[in-house]
């Protein structure tokens, strides 16, 4: 079986390191939206428009998802909340966030369904807003039906959210990582350009959820994503250091027919927060499209996890410097299992000790103890047989004492390259003391909407703890 690898990129100068030139001054980066200095190139730079040129199925009318099924929702008022960004699995009925109750006595219960005015949108990431008053989820694939990509929920009611609204960005499309800004609004990586090639962009949004700015925007940033490939995905951002790095996934477009190939990447980007400039290019030689990365909390040197998916997981680890002078490198810490993996660090102060990642095509979730990052030791059984199939978005939740992780991960049917099997549960699990996992609870999306949407594919998840209600946390 091939193995995968666990990697650390460190200080040291080394040649996988690929500093950007020097950006040119700028007076303001924040105050202009699209510079006329990035070039025209059909097809990366130019909006999509009303010429449905490209041939179908890649691009399609969008129509009025069929009218919603009623639904029984709960009054209860759990402590604890999930909410499930779902997509029908008729591709017809609308798309919904799905709320649930997720206490221990009321385990599973619906307390609500917000639908979205649109359908086939393959739903993918969600996240909350720094203030917990908002969702937002992307649509991975919104750009086949020309429909908008982003869809806010509010979600000052708990128990109760509804639609706020839809946006789409004029330069790209295919949403992923969302990362709240403390001053409101979010960073959100979008994969593709606005057809679905390379390059995406780092879309930022205001307090009013407005697209503001369309990142790289100076001449070096663009310089640099028109001449290697550009599909983030992943999202870290460390607040404290003033940097944060996105990771290169796949071309949108290469996943679906007619197709070459699917057009992989092998780089990270390292991101001077303040002035949202590309610092240094990463490379993860033979990576096979990084899909994720993540800062590991509350880690001194500002060290950070990315998965990779070549012939499985390689999950290398990045240290960002001081005063974002940077020459960051890359090597191995450990091997995983084959499978497509997605990584969850630890969110409280007490411990930077355990990550969790899901191995989507081995049917498997990996626990690690990274408390000493030359020497990873694997927590779980990689031969376990465990009760799930496609793990892929895993979330621990705000007590560090459960991971929640979606069963599923792309399905792009007749039309596409992808179709990873799926059983299409929400699976609540227990950690235990020494970081292992407990399997406990499910909520099987399948069979619930199986007669009134034609099943269900809930792909994220955000977790809300009530407990205290003066100070809920949310993650």
């Amino acid at each position: 079986m091939t193995k995968s690898l666990l990697a650390l990129v460190s200080l040291a100068y080394l040649a996988c390191a690929s500093p950007v030139p020097d950006a040119e001054p700028q007076v303001s980066p924040r105050q202009i939206s699209l510079p006329p200095l990035i070039p025209s190139i059909p097809g990366v730079t130019e909006p999509l428009t009303s010429d449905l040129s490209i041939p179908l199925p890649i691009l399609q009318i969008p129509t009025p998802p069929l009218p919603s099924p009623p639904f029984q929702a709960s009054d209860i008022k759990p402590k604890k909340i999930g909410y499930f960004w779902t997509g029908a699995g008729d591709n017809i009925h609308a798309d919904f966030l799905a709320t649930y109750s997720l206490d221990d006595d009321t385990f599973g219960t619906l307390l609500w369904i917000t639908d979205v005015p649109t359908s086939g949108n393959s739903p993918h990431h969600l996240g909350p807003s720094k203030d917990g008053k908002t969702l937002v989820g992307g649509g991975l694939l919104s750009l086949l039906k020309t429909q908008d990509t982003a869809y806010y929920f509010d979600v000052s009611n708990p128990y109760r959210p509804s639609f706020k609204k839809s946006d789409r960005a004029i330069l790209a499309s295919i949403t992923d990582e969302i990362r709240a800004k403390p001053d409101g609004g979010f960073f959100i990586t979008y994969m593709g350009s606005a057809v679905g090639t390379s390059p995406g962009r780092l879309v930022e949004t205001d307090a009013d959820y407005n697209i503001i700015h369309e990142w790289p925007e100076d001449v070096a940033g663009t310089l640099n994503i028109l001449g290697e490939q550009f599909s983030p995905h992943g999202l870290s951002v460390h607040w404290e250091k003033n940097v944060m790095l996105t990771s290169d996934f796949v071309v949108p477009i290469t996943i679906l027919k007619p197709s070459l190939g699917i057009q992989h990447a092998n780089t990270l980007r390292l991101w001077d927060l303040p002035t949202r400039t590309i610092i240094s290019t990463i490379e993860i030689p033979d990576g096979g499209g990084i899909q994720d990365i993540k800062f590991i909390p509350f880690n001194s040197e500002g060290a950070a996890l990315a998965t990779a998916a070549k012939s499985g997981s390689s999950t290398p680890s990045a240290t960002t410097p001081l005063e974002n002078k940077v020459s960051p490198s890359c090597s191995t810490i450990s091997d995983l299992r084959p499978g497509i993996p997605s990584p969850s660090t630890p969110t409280s102060p007490k411990t930077e000790k355990f990550i969790y990642l899901t191995l989507t095509t081995a049917n498997h979730i990996a626990a690690l103890d990274i408390s000493d990052l030359s020497n990873v030791k694997r927590l779980d059984d990689p031969d376990e047989v465990q009760p799930s199939i496609g793990p892929h978005y895993i979330k621990i939740t705000p007590d560090q004492k459960h991971i929640v992780v979606t069963d599923y991960f792309v399905q792009t049917g007749d039309i596409g390259l992808i179709n990873t099997p799926a059983d299409f549960k929400a699976l609540y699990i227990d950690i235990n003391p020494d970081g292992s996992l407990h399997f406990n609870r499910t909520i099987d999306f399948e069979s619930l909407y199986a007669e009134s949407r034609g099943g269900a594919k809930p792909h994220s998840s955000v977790v809300f703890d009530l407990t205290d209600p003066a100070n809920p946390l949310y993650y």
